[in-house]
């Protein structure tokens, strides 16, 4: 029976928000974070609504995923791991590639060198997973059937040629929802990290004999995601900007779109993932099941703030982001009978309401698109 639970990364968006819930249904909670400056900011007890929504309520333990020695406290006397602890700036990971490797990669790797060499009671491990680990989503050609579009090249975009192509005779292509057997073909250092993340972890459960289940999250937003964290979570970029009163600057023509899953629906989804049998051993989409251009993304903010502020598409790019991915959920809604409950609509208007309710937050992105322009990663 699984009574005591470690969440790593458990301060964070996804893990304090799961925290609180799965502390409501009667668990044990252990959360092991590095309370990081870029997401909590420089002191967490008056900075980050996301730790002192869990202070107290949790066995807290501070300390980084790297070292061996603050992961064998907190493994200690645990009945199941749930792994969310990441660098995960999309964008980021590909200039801070030793970070992201070290902490994605490295990290879970002592964990799981610890569950083979060490005397434990872990009886089960949640891996929070990535859409990036698909790269571009799953596409059907006219001619071809389905097909999984390479990275799309810097000379096309240049040209303000966006779209994706079938990689066999480079026609446009047409979007279809993206299934848990679609190809992996990361497109970041993030994406890499995670995708090596999920085959360390299953690969190593089923040899351990620890059920391991690994969740694909999709854009991922609601109360409580940082407002300080210019490297990921569109909708609190825009929403910094909108507050400061700064004009939005949309990449590419604004059509390229993401699957927007709000908090509510993955902390669900994640806790069948700790409690239903029938999770062991596999990997799970987390989705809203809808795609949404970032121009509606912006205009429904903009909406929702009663804002006057500008919206601008560049036709700037960045190397590595994809055009497209949204999940196929027919997998977990069949397997574990997840079916999402909140539409863009409805969580956007609960999002707006929280960030009003919050301190006004320095606008940072600028510095973080000058960082990549830098790198030659920003066009």
């Amino acid at each position: 029976m699984i009574k005591n639970i470690l969440i790593t990364g458990g301060s964070g968006f996804i893990g304090s928000n799961l925290a609180i819930k799965l502390i409501d249904k009667g668990y044990k909670l252990t959360v092991f974070d590095n309370l990081s400056t870029q997401i909590h900011g420089k002191n967490p007890d008056k900075t980050s609504p996301l730790y002192k929504s869990i202070k107290g309520k949790v066995n807290f333990i501070k300390g980084s995923v790297t070292s061996i020695q603050c992961w064998k406290k907190a493994i200690a006397g645990q009945d199941a791991i749930i792994h969310m602890a990441a660098e995960t700036g999309t964008g980021q990971s590909m200039y801070e590639i030793k970070k992201y490797i070290d902490v994605n990669i490295g990290g879970t790797g002592i964990m799981l060198n610890i569950l083979a060499n060490k005397l434990h009671t872990i009886k089960k491990i949640v891996l929070a997973s990535s859409r990036a680990v698909y790269g571009e989503g799953k596409y059907e050609c006219t001619e071809h059937g389905v097909v999984f579009p390479k990275t799309r090249e810097d000379s096309d975009m240049s040209n303000k040629s966006y779209y994706c192509k079938c990689p066999i005779c480079h026609e446009k292509v047409l979007l279809l929802p993206t299934s848990e057997d679609s190809k992996i073909h990361p497109s970041s250092i993030y994406g890499i990290t995670k995708q090596s993340q999920e085959q360390i972890v299953l690969t190593m459960g089923k040899s351990l004999g620890i059920p391991s289940v690994a969740f694909r999250y999709q854009n991922v937003y609601g109360p409580g995601q940082s407002l300080s964290n210019p490297y990921t979570g569109i909708l609190s970029i825009f929403s910094k900007q909108i507050k400061n009163g700064n004009n939005i600057k949309i990449f590419e023509d604004g059509k390229e779109s993401r699957d927007f899953v709000f908090i509510n629906d993955v902390v669900d989804a994640t806790i069948l993932g700790i409690e239903k049998d029938e999770a062991n051993y596999e990997v799970f989409n987390v989705g809203a099941d809808n795609p949404i251009d970032i121009i509606t993304v912006a205009e429904t903010l903009r909406q929702n703030f009663n804002s006057n502020i500008e919206i601008k598409v560049t036709g700037n790019y960045r190397l590595g982001d994809i055009r497209h991915n949204y999940a196929d959920l027919n997998k977990i809604q069949s397997v574990l009978g997840f079916i999402p409950k909140w539409n863009f609509k409805k969580g956007s208007a609960v999002f707006t309401n929280w960030v009003n309710s919050q301190e006004l937050q320095e606008d940072m992105y600028e510095k973080s698109i000058k960082e990549m322009e830098s790198k030659g990663l920003y066009k």
